[in-house]
């Protein structure tokens, strides 16, 4: 059986529906010129915060049966630029291709899963 830790928990992988792991900002523009409606993820891989976040969002993922994306932005300062990205994590929702609603992490605090589950009601209405 497959199995990762995230921040001291351990999930199995086996048959669970995860988010996508996108390797570039090119990567990320074809993802969602492909698909009508993406949740993104732009995390940082040295960062606290988007470390607690991930396995709420890769829960949120397995949950929702929509598309679910993430980016690991530590060499990809340029999509922070295009995307206005500047705490850690942040969610984007995209809806052909286009940033439509967003949730910003806060400074010192990040994300908790009832801030994800209220935009992705918000993103269904």
């Amino acid at each position: 059986m497959a199995w990762a830790t995230f921040v001291g928990k351990t999930f199995s992988w086996i048959g669970r529906r995860m988010s996508q792991l996108v390797k570039d900002g090119r990567h990320l523009h074809e993802l969602l010129m492909e698909k009508d409606k993406a949740f993104v993820l732009f995390y940082a891989s040295w960062c606290p915060f988007s470390l607690r976040f991930l396995p709420i969002f890769e829960q949120q993922a397995k949950a929702q049966g929509q598309d679910f994306i993430r980016i690991i932005i530590d060499h990809e300062e340029s999509l922070c630029e295009k995307y206005s990205v500047a705490v850690y994590p942040t969610v984007i929702f995209f809806e052909k291709g286009k940033a439509s609603k967003r949730l910003d992490g806060i400074s010192g605090v990040g994300l908790d899963e009832k801030k994800l589950t209220d935009l992705i009601n918000a993103c269904r209405a």
